[in-house]
């Protein structure tokens, strides 16, 4: 691209929906409504259930509470731009609106990780030191650990709009999805974007990949806590109660780990392939974890059949 020395910011962004099928854009978005639903309403009976069952008061689903809220943040923030695109072809979104959707996406994503994180180290508590699990994990423990994890999404990646904003962009202003994704606005700078990918780099490496490096040595300590076990029975018991957060940690990491590389090393990759992951990433996780919870643990679904069994009669 040609840069002519004149500082030149656009005034709006241009968002794309589903590359190479504009004119099925209506279709497409019966699964995304879908989805939606599921992830506003399975985060939301989540948090009904753990707020009025008391015997679900516990670090456990302290933690999957706020992995909910943070579920139905990420929902809230794609969910207006991926919809209006499929409907009404509403592509522009202004400038610093994407920043600040931008900014949100992220954030929001970068909490997750950490209350993954958390939750695996409930489970490693719970697994190695189970009677002196409600000792170390206090209430007031968990709420220092969620403002914790709130803070640290909410600085580490404040630089990031600003860093966007000092830039000069091109004339082309065509996003690769129907949200705003910071390395996808990066790209359409003309000026020197090496502080951006760096800063970027960093922030992503220090914070989520520190996260799932510490996930990972938790599964470990936890495996080793097991096979240490007497019984098979026991081992078998133990194991069970993680599987449910194996499975959103892999939910959301998978995707998550893809479209950082499309991003950076995948110049050749078609549109829709980033585009589907994209969408993975973002849509999927908020939609299955509660599905996955409520299938998984039995308090939470015998909590659900209680509410249930009581609004019928």
């Amino acid at each position: 691209w040609e840069f002519n020395g004149s500082f030149y910011q656009p005034s709006a962004f241009l968002m794309m929906g589903i590359p190479g099928m504009e004119a099925l854009h209506r279709w497409i978005s019966i699964p995304f409504c879908a989805l939606y639903l599921v992830a506003l309403l399975g985060n939301c009976m989540i948090l009904f259930i753990i707020k009025k069952t008391q015997s679900l008061h516990e670090p456990m689903y302290y933690f999957l509470s706020m992995l909910a809220v943070t579920d139905l943040g990420l929902v809230l923030c794609t969910l207006p731009t991926t919809l209006g695109i499929f409907w009404f072809n509403m592509q522009r979104i202004g400038f610093d609106a994407c920043l600040t959707q931008m900014y949100f996406i992220h954030t929001l994503s970068f909490i997750e990780s950490s209350v993954l994180l958390a939750m695996a180290f409930d489970r490693f508590v719970a697994i190695s030191h189970p009677l002196r699990h409600s000792s170390i994990l206090t209430k007031t423990t968990v709420i220092k650990i969620g403002l914790a994890i709130v803070l640290r999404g909410v600085v580490s990646l404040l630089p990031i709009p600003f860093l966007l904003k000092r830039l000069t962009y091109c004339r082309r202003t065509e996003l690769s999805h129907s949200f705003c994704f910071h390395p996808d606005i990066m790209n359409l700078a003309c000026a020197d974007i090496k502080v951006n990918v760096l800063y970027g780099m960093v922030i992503l490496l220090s914070t989520v990949g520190m996260d799932f490096i510490f996930i990972v040595l938790s599964y470990i300590l936890i495996i080793k806590t097991v096979i240490g076990l007497a019984t098979k029975e026991e081992c078998l018991k133990a194991l069970n109660t993680c599987v449910s957060h194996i499975c959103a940690v892999l939910v959301f990491f998978i995707p998550m780990i893809g479209l950082s590389m499309i991003h950076r090393f995948g110049k050749n990759v078609p549109p829709l392939v980033n585009t589907l992951v994209a969408y993975t990433y973002l849509i999927i996780p908020p939609a299955l974890n509660p599905i996955i919870y409520s299938i998984k643990s039995s308090h939470i679904r015998e909590a659900l059949l209680r509410a249930l069994w009581r609004k019928s009669d």
